[in-house]
């Protein structure tokens, strides 16, 4: 049990690691950067790669923006099976839409009880 705790947090910092190293030495943006670790989750679910990841690591490789594309993918993949075209914008929303929303309310919520900075 100890072993799968430091296999996932090795996996975790790896990916977080990736995600500074864009920051620091690409100087890429914030923005930029999580669409390239999006992308690359979708990318590695596409080539049947993110799933023996997730197996391995657990919530290291869950818990990372990379899974968010590797669901958008995992979706998609499975309803177009189903539903042809149609199932792969279906399946995109079905499977992230609680984690959206998520961060649509608590965004909202988070707004209403604190100022930002550049607001007077």
């Amino acid at each position: 049990m100890t072993a799968s705790f430091l296999i996932a947090f090795v996996v975790g910092g790896l990916i977080c690691v990736i995600g500074q190293l864009l920051f620091d030495v690409a100087k890429l943006s914030p923005g930029h950067t999580l669409c390239l670790l999006v992308v690359s989750g979708a990318v590695l679910d596409g080539f049947g790669l993110y799933e023996p990841l997730i197996d391995f690591a657990g919530a290291g490789a869950t818990i990372p923006i990379t899974s968010f594309g590797n669901s958008l993918t995992h979706g998609a993949l499975q309803e177009a099976e189903k539903h042809g075209i149609v199932g792969v914008i279906t399946g995109m929303f079905e499977v992230t839409s609680s984690g959206i929303s998520a961060a649509i309310l608590f965004g909202f919520i988070a707004s209403l009880l604190f100022r930002s900075k550049g607001r007077p």
